[in-house]
């Protein structure tokens, strides 16, 4: 085991330090952050209109939900402004994170990056009928700024909104928003900039020091995206849909990727390393990007797309933060002896319910603790298989709401599944599971000497 973790130091601690230093990595991280209120918003939205409207609906009570209608409409346009738009939302913060870690105006960049995502999605339709349209049908395009030539009707700037402002373009914003984001810091960095007096008032110097760098990156990437839409007939979006974001996603769907992400961040936490921290733009750019997929896609009543998202890791392989160690605490209280696993276990356990499990890492501590490195390891696993296979063979639905990170267990996910009573039953099955593996080490821990293990 000493040589293993030795091993472990040597070549992993030294890559999960470098990655964890990456500011391009932090800046995608809080990017997806700063998105929190949106996704919570929209989130609230779709849970209050699952109670209103898809519920009894199923029960047909139709008099309860036509009562409720003004509410839903609400909840619907609440949704339609955080949610639905999440991709030009994250086109904003991709860029503002970005600036703040290289020291240059943050809301100039969040701007360029913005604009930057508008480029991509295509701003005209063309339809063909079967038949020419009556002339009152023609009349109402016309007017409303569509083309009617026979049986072909064209318009301009009309977005696809379904199709490109939700989840469906956040690898778009992040890849081009990333160039242009890239452009826009060099620039400012070597001065390239119009400078000002400085009798001028801050923000009108930051903002004139903001437009040359702004206007070579969105020129740049006005370049790009019309000769590629002129080239090949295709926004660019829906081409890094189908070539990279949809490819990607349905990689992260096996039990390969799965396994080897709860891995990865158990080994991390470990060395005392922030393992989910370290690995959260991996975690949100696939799996946060096919949960909110699925958010979207209940809230406008279709198939959920993908089976294992974001918080699945949290709500099954990770009970009280990394390593399940909530089921440490437990196993602690039943079955150990030592007075100072017992103290900080009584200290740990009111924020480990909300998933809080650094006062657990560091305290017990579990960093470099030889007796829990393998239940810290194989307990998260296990409850990952399990987890991972029963909603794959359809036993619990997915996740289809939005949960903060610090819901309790059980209640996170009976709501995040709407209401699927099967997903808190898995919960307890796993914690039984997690509870057995911790339980022989922590009984082995009592034959141990505290002092020898500082």
């Amino acid at each position: 085991m000493n040589g293993l973790i030795q091993w472990l130091e040597k070549h992993v601690v030294p890559i999960a330090t470098k990655i964890g230093s990456v500011r391009w990595l932090i800046a995608l991280r809080d990017a997806f952050i700063s998105t929190m209120p949106a996704t919570m918003a929209g989130s609230v939205a779709v849970l209050l209109n699952a109670f209103l409207r898809d519920i009894p609906t199923q029960y047909g009570w139709t008099g309860f939900v036509k009562a409720m209608q003004p509410v839903v409409g609400v909840n619907s346009q609440v949704w339609t402004g955080t949610l639905a738009v999440i991709g030009l939302i994250f086109a904003f913060t991709w860029g503002y994170n970005l600036a703040k870690q290289y020291d240059v105006e943050p809301l100039t960049g969040g701007i360029v990056t913005l604009g930057t995502f508008l480029m991509s999605v295509s701003q005209t339709f063309t339809i063909t009928l079967t038949k020419a349209l009556p002339k009152a049908a023609e009349k109402i395009l016309t007017a409303s700024g569509a083309a009617v030539d026979g049986k072909t009707v064209t318009g301009w700037g009309y977005f696809n909104f379904n199709a490109h402002f939700g989840a469906a373009g956040l690898f778009t914003a992040m890849i081009l928003g990333g160039l242009a984001g890239a452009i826009y810091i060099i620039l400012t960095k070597r001065n390239i900039t119009i400078k000002m007096p400085e009798s001028v008032p801050p923000a009108i110097s930051k903002a004139f020091a903001g437009i040359i760098p702004a206007i070579v990156a969105w020129y740049v990437i006005g370049i790009i995206t019309y000769v590629f839409t002129d080239a090949t007939g295709t926004a660019i979006i829906d081409w890094i849909g189908k070539t990279i974001q949809t490819p990607l996603l349905s990689l992260s769907q096996g039990y390969g990727a799965v396994l080897l992400l709860t891995i990865l961040v158990q080994v991390f936490w470990f060395f005392g390393i922030h393992g989910t921290n370290v690995l959260g733009p991996v975690l949100d750019s696939i799996w946060l990007t096919a949960q909110l997929a699925n958010v979207n896609a209940a809230a406008k009543g279709d198939a959920l797309p993908y089976l294992w998202t974001r918080s699945d890791f949290d709500m099954y392989a990770w009970l009280g933060g990394a390593g399940s160690t909530l089921l440490l605490l437990i196993a602690i209280f039943v079955f150990s002896r030592r007075d100072d696993e017992r103290t900080v276990a009584k200290l740990a356990i009111a924020p480990g319910i909300f998933n809080i499990n650094e006062p657990t890492m560091f305290g017990l501590p579990i960093v470099l603790n030889p007796i829990y490195v393998i239940p810290f390891i194989l307990a998260p696993v296990v409850m990952v298989t399990v987890a991972y296979f029963a909603i794959n063979w359809h036993l619990v639905a997915p996740v289809s709401i939005q949960m903060t990170w610090v819901m309790p267990p059980f209640l996170n996910s009976f709501l995040a599944t709407s209401l699927d009573w099967r997903a808190p039953v898995l919960q307890l099955v796993n914690a039984v599971i997690g509870f057995i593996i911790y339980a022989p080490f922590v009984i082995a821990s009592n034959k141990l000497d505290p002092e020898k293990l500082a």
